[in-house]
Parts: C-alpha cells; sequence; structure tokens
C-alpha cells in the first residue's frame, strides 16, 4: 500500500510540475525511458502500480507531443492488458502503437508489439489473425536483424499455433527454431519456454517420459526465479499425470499451481487450473466440488471471452448435471456445447491456419532458392570468364566445346528428370482426386442420414412443447434417439467400404495382426489414419478431446508400441 502511495506521489507531483512550469517543463528521452523501466521493474510485483507508471507516460507524451513515447506507452498498455487477461483491451492498444510506429518509420520495437498482438488474438480464437502477426514479426525481425529474444518469441508463438491445429510436425520445428536461437544468443531465461511447449508436444503424441523429462528440467530452471512460467509448469505436469490417470500426483501439481497463481498468474491460466482440478474432482465423483471449480473456470473464459475453455467448461457441466440425475440442465449444457463448437468450425479453421504456415514456408523457400539461383549465376558468369581466359592462353577450342556438350547433355537429362517428375505429380494429384470423390460420396449419405436423424429429434421437441405433461417420458425418448444416433453404424460402414478400397484392407489388416483389437479401436485407428485431429475426431464421435487423447493411450499399448514410436506414423507404415 505504501508503494501504492508512493508512486501515485509522484504522478502527482509531475503532474505538478508540469502545470507551474507550462510549456518551458520538458521531459528528455532518458526521463521517459525511466518511466517504462519502472513499468518493467513493477509489473509483477503490482499491475496496478505499473498501470499508474504507464498512464503517466502516456499522458506526458500526449501532452509534449512524443510520438514514439506514446506509442511505447501503448505498447506496455497492450502488455498490461494482456496480463489482465482483457485481450481485446490489449489488441487495441498494440495496434495503435504498431500505427503511430509506422508514421515515425520507426521499426525496432514493431517485432515485439506483433508478438503481443499475436497471442492475444490466439485467446480470442483470431488464429489466422495471430499467426499472421508473429509471420510478420519474425520476418522483420530477420530483415532488420532485430532482437534475438524476439525472434525466439515469434518462433515460440507459432509453434503454438500449429500445436493448437495440432501441426505437431511444424509446431516441433518452431520449437526447435526458438531453442537454437536462444542457444545462439546465450538466452538461457527463455530456453525452459521451448522445453515446456516441447513437453506439451510430447504429451500430446503419448511420449509421457519424453514430456516429463522436459517439464522437470524446466521447473528446475523456473524454481531459481519464481514467475508466471513456474505455475504453468505446475500446471503441465499434472496434466501429463492426469493422461497417465495418476489423479493423485495430478492433483498435487495442479493444487501447487493455483496456490502459485496467486502471486504469480493471470485469469486465463488460472481458470485453466481450476478446469483441471475440476476434472479431478469428477473422477474423485466428488461432483460438488466440481461443480464449483468448472463453474469458476467458466466465468473467468466468459469474462476473458476464450471460447475454447467455455466450449469444454459446457461439455463438463453437461457430464456432471448427468451424474448428478440432473437430465434437464444436463441437456442445456450439451446443447450449448454443440451450438457453440458448431460456431467455431474448427476444420475450417485448421485448413486455414495449415494453408497459412504452407504459404508462409513457401515463400521463404522461394526467396532462398532465389538467392541460391543469384549466387550461382554470379559463380556461372566466373566461371565462363574463367575458361574464356584460360582457352584463350590455351589456344584451343576443342575443350570449350566438350564443356558446352556437357553442358547440353545435363540440361537434356535436367529435362528428362523434370518429366518424369511431372509425370509422377500428376499420377498423385489424380489418385487425391479420386480419394476425394469417393469421401464426397461418403459425405453425401452421412447428410442425408443425419437429416432423417434431425427431422425425427425435432418431431419430439414438438410433442414436449405441445404437451408438458409429457416432459420426462419425451425426454427420456430423446436421450435414447441421441444415443441410438451415436452408436448407429450405418456411417461407419459407409465410410468403413470407401476407406477401405483407398487404404488396400485396413481393418483387416489390424484384425489379422491383433486379434484382440475392437471396432471402437479400428475405428479411432482409420481416422488417425487419415490425419484427423484431436478435436475432429472428437466432433465426429460425440465425444469430448480428452476421451480422444485417453482413448489414444491405450491403443498404443494395445498395439504394444514403445514410448518413441508415434501411433500415426506407424498406423500408416501399415
Amino acid at each position: 500500500m505504501m508503494r501504492y502511495f508512493a508512486i501515485l506521489l509522484l504522478t502527482l507531483s509531475f503532474a505538478s510540475t508540469i502545470a507551474q512550469n507550462g510549456s518551458t517543463m520538458k521531459l528528455d528521452s532518458m526521463a521517459f525511458e525511466a518511466q517504462i523501466l519502472r513499468y518493467q521493474q513493477g509489473i509483477e510485483n503490482n499491475l496496478e502500480e505499473a498501470k499508474l507508471i504507464v498512464d503517466s507516460l502516456k499522458l506526458n507524451a500526449v501532452q509534449q507531443k512524443e510520438i514514439y513515447f506514446e506509442a511505447k506507452a501503448y505498447q506496455l498498455l497492450g502488455h498490461y492488458f494482456y496480463l489482465k487477461s482483457d485481450f481485446q483491451n490489449s489488441i487495441d492498444n498494440c495496434k495503435k502503437a504498431l500505427d503511430l510506429l509506422g508514421k515515425l518509420k520507426v521499426e525496432g520495437p514493431i517485432p515485439n508489439i506483433l508478438n503481443q498482438l499475436g497471442i492475444s488474438q490466439r485467446y480470442l480464437s483470431q488464429y489466422d489473425e495471430a499467426l499472421k502477426s508473429h509471420q510478420k514479426s519474425a520476418e522483420l525481425n530477420e530483415r532488420i536483424n532485430g532482437d534475438p529474444i524476439d525472434l525466439a518469441r515469434s518462433y515460440l508463438n507459432m509453434g503454438n499455433l500449429m500445436f493448437d491445429v495440432k501441426n505437431l510436425e511444424a509446431s516441433n520445428k518452431y520449437y526447435l527454431q526458438s531453442e537454437e536461437i536462444c542457444i545462439k544468443y546465450e538466452l538461457n531465461e527463455f530456453i525452459p519456454k521451448c522445453w515446456g511447449n516441447l513437453a506439451a508436444n510430447y504429451r500430446y503424441e503419448g511420449h509421457y517420459e519424453k514430456a516429463l523429462e522436459y517439464h522437470l528440467k524446466s521447473i528446475a530452471l523456473f524454481e531459481k526465479n519464481p514467475s508466471i512460467a513456474l505455475t504453468r509448469e505446475y500446471n503441465n505436469i499434472g496434466a501429463v499425470y492426469d493422461d497417465l490417470e495418476d489423479f493423485k500426483v495430478a492433483k498435487s501439481y495442479y493444487s501447487k499451481a493455483l496456490m502459485h497463481s496467486e502471486k504469480y498468474g493471470e485469469p486465463q491460466l488460472v481458470g485453466l487450473i481450476y478446469r483441471n482440478l475440476g476434472e479431478i474432482a469428477m473422477v474423485e465423483k466428488d461432483y460438488g466440488q466440481a461443480e464449483e471449480y468448472i463453474q469458476k473456470s467458466m466465468d473467468i473464459a466468459k469474462n476473458t471471452q476464450n471460447i475454447e475453455r467455455l466450449i469444454r467448461g459446457y461439455g463438463k457441466m453437461a457430464e456432471i448435471k448427468a451424474a448428478t440425475n440432473d437430465y434437464k440442465n444436463a441437456y442445456d449444457y450439451k446443447t450449448k456445447y454443440i451450438i457453440l463448437y458448431d460456431s467455431l468450425k474448427g476444420i475450417e479453421v485448421t485448413e486455414r491456419i495449415n494453408n497459412l504456415e504452407i504459404k508462409y514456408q513457401t515463400e521463404k523457400k522461394e526467396a532462398e532458392i532465389a538467392l541460391q539461383q543469384e549466387e550461382i549465376n554470379t559463380l556461372n558468369e566466373k566461371s565462363r570468364a574463367d575458361n574464356l581466359k584460360k582457352g584463350m592462353y590455351a589456344g584451343g577450342m576443342a575443350s570449350g566445346l566438350v564443356f558446352s556438350g556437357l553442358l547440353f547433355f545435363g540440361f537434356r537429362q535436367r529435362m528428362k528428370k523434370n518429366k518424369i517428375e511431372r509425370e509422377k505429380q500428376e499420377a498423385i494429384y489424380q489418385q487425391e482426386i479420386e480419394h476425394k470423390q469417393k469421401e464426397l460420396a461418403s459425405q453425401t449419405l452421412h447428410l442425408v442420414q443425419k437429416n432423417t436423424f434431425i427431422q425425427e429429434l425435432m418431431e419430439n421437441l414438438e410433442n414436449i412443447k405441445n404437451s408438458p405433461e409429457k416432459f420426462k417420458m419425451e425426454f427420456r425418448r430423446i436421450v435414447m434417439l441421441l444415443k441410438k444416433e451415436n452408436a448407429s453404424d450405418k456411417d461407419w460402414e459407409v465410410f468403413k467400404s470407401y476407406f477401405a478400397d483407398v487404404h488396400n484392407d485396413f481393418d483387416q489388416k489390424l484384425k489379422t495382426l491383433y486379434a484382440d483389437i475392437s471396432e471402437k479401436e479400428i475405428r479411432l485407428a482409420a481416422f488417425l489414419r487419415m490425419n484427423l485431429t484431436t478435436k475432429e475426431i472428437a466432433a465426429t464421435l460425440n465425444v469430448l478431446p480428452d476421451s480422444i487423447l485417453k482413448s489414444k493411450y491405450r491403443l498404443k499399448k494395445k498395439l504394444g508400441l514403445d514410448k518413441e514410436t508415434d501411433l500415426a506414423t506407424f498406423l500408416n507404415s501399415l
């Protein structure tokens, strides 16, 4: 409290001095930089004190028409609102900072601001915009040879977005690039963040020992200098033990994370910890405690506009209500879950993000090729000049003719090779077209069946509307209808026939190799063979993504795969 009044007194005193001296009182750059430093030093101890400092910085900069420091104030406000999980305000302030710096044609701070902008956009599920922000940050940083820490952050954040759409190959690549930059420039405090994110990918792939190894390495370093990163790692390691169904250890880490978040936390992270504790309480069948935790998580998700978290919250509340025989509320929560989930259009987002990633990598590769071609042309010119010079000194043209002949032969060979490659590529395209045609036929039939189901469901809902006294009986009928539709194998049989044509009797191979494999496990294996993400499989089977993660873990154990073997890669090899 005393610190708060000291800052307030300093701010008021400063404002009074300006008022007394009028336009004669003007801060120099060092005074503005001192305010920025005070904000950075105070941000982890007291957010509101830090806010006073940055408000003072903004006021002074505006009054004295110091556009650069006004931009810096907006940048710091973007950071402040991010820490408050007020992501829209964070985005707005970051954009104001970028606009002012653009007018000044000052590029140095821009990569850092773009990273902050992208992080806030990601939390609001604006995945396309977030990826573009981080890509721009990396491109600009490389062009101006900017601060390495900003480049490391760009790659880390792109890795996070690739993880969101379950493009783990690209995600791991970006995390390793970030780690490489940290090692090169000795950014030792940032390396554990790379490890923590790599661990999350290993966890998703079922490599739990590797995930624990990386998380424990991160925690060991973070504990030397506690911060919000340590809170995240406690929560992350709890999630690994959760997947391993060691719920006692998982709960201990989640509880540690929650306690640590009282000093080092932010609302959206606290919401995630509450949700995880709520799910543990559900496993323990302590539904009262589970509902309390999940509700706290949902309240934070609403306040921070985190749609992904809110969706999962609705799903968990539906499970809690069903477990306590409160079927009406269970139905209401499930309906909210479905409506909100559909509004995200997860598959379309995934495709857009992956297309942006491909475009980004393609443009980078084209730039590299252009540079290499320029170097080759320079070398060729030099080579031709040297050869001509040698030929003139030798007085003979025979070697030149032989050299030209070899060049012509090499050119013919390259043309022939390119033709073969084109023919191969055309054949691949043709196979993909045929596959898409079969998939389209399957989806068409699927839609017809779903429309029939929806019509029947609507009729049952009308019965409830027209006869409230029949609610209990009709509600049970709807539940049975939903279960029947969920368990229906019509769509699966059609899908399986097309899948078998394209993938050479994949299900029969699995049954031959693993006689005890179930039909549900074959279905999961088929979806993984088609490279569907966990979220897509969960939506198709009408379950939560966590259920799919656990099913993948059990399938891997049944197939006798070791921890280092990737399940999807193995299935694609059959």
